[in-house]
């Protein structure tokens, strides 16, 4: 039997369905699944997952075989996997500005998508930004960009122009750091409408919060998951989705889940 269940039953029109998505994209963030549970998972939840980010540096604790055998199962689901920010921030101050080239290389070698710069736990000058972003362009690979901080707050307006610059310098979207979203775990609706006003929908992903946030529980997760749809719409660019919510957040999306009837 082939189809979808209860195909009869139509669901909101407000979703983009198709792949590839431009706007509605949904990004999990893959902390060491290995290539069974990766497979079994994407198997169910694999039409409603754009991209994948490698968690951190975790990509460096993987056998180089496994790693390409991961990438290649994204691939084969029409998921774009790509290194988390974080990898960036660490060669960058351990190993200096010069090693950048070589860790691109060896990403592109791997088949990985895109690589994200960010500066979550380092400072990064505009200049060091543009450069980082046009050393993974000129290496063959799609950057994203990232805005924000995990260790104190950013104002607001200066993450929308650091967004602007990233992007005009070839960011195919940029990431808005979650913890620069809360206040004691719960969603600042104010500065989602913000970034929702000044950046184009289709360039801005809103990343969910997590336990690594101070104060941040599940309940808290569900309810920034709820509040972005709101602000944004049911085709809002989420992040840092856990693979165990991704029907979830789809089915909030398309007025199933727990938010209720939408649309």
């Amino acid at each position: 039997m082939s189809g979808m269940a209860f195909e009869f039953l139509e669901l909101s029109g407000q979703r983009s369905a198709e792949k590839p998505r431009k706007t509605g994209q949904t990004m999990v963030i893959d902390a060491g699944l290995g290539p069974d549970a990766l497979r079994d998972q994407l198997r169910v939840v694999g039409p409603y997952v754009d991209l994948a980010k490698i968690a951190v540096g975790s990509a460096r604790l993987y056998r180089r075989d496994l790693l390409v055998e991961k990438v290649a199962i994204y691939e084969e689901a029409d998921v774009r996997p790509f290194l988390g920010g974080q990898f960036i921030e660490y060669v960058v101050a351990r190993h200096g500005l010069g090693m950048i080239p070589r860790f691109m290389e060896e990403a592109r070698d791997l088949g990985v998508f895109a690589v994200e710069v960010s500066d979550n736990c380092i400072d990064l000058t505009d200049g060091q930004r543009l450069e980082l972003i046009r050393m993974g362009l000129d290496a063959g690979l799609h950057v994203h960009g990232e805005v924000g901080s995990k260790l104190e707050k950013v104002d607001l307006g200066e993450l929308v122009r650091q967004a602007e610059l990233m992007l005009g310098a070839g960011c195919g979207v940029v990431l808005f750091e979650a913890a620069e979203l809360v206040d004691a775990g719960v969603a600042n609706e104010g500065s989602l409408s913000t970034i929702h006003a000044a950046v184009p929908r289709e360039s801005a992903m809103i990343e969910l919060p997590g336990p690594w946030i101070k104060g941040v529980t599940l309940n808290d997760v569900y309810e920034m998951m709820k509040t972005v749809l709101k602000v944004f719409g049911p085709d809002a660019n989420i992040g840092n989705v856990a693979m165990s919510e991704v029907l979830e957040l789809e089915c909030s999306r398309r007025g199933i889940g727990t938010s209720g009837p939408q649309g």
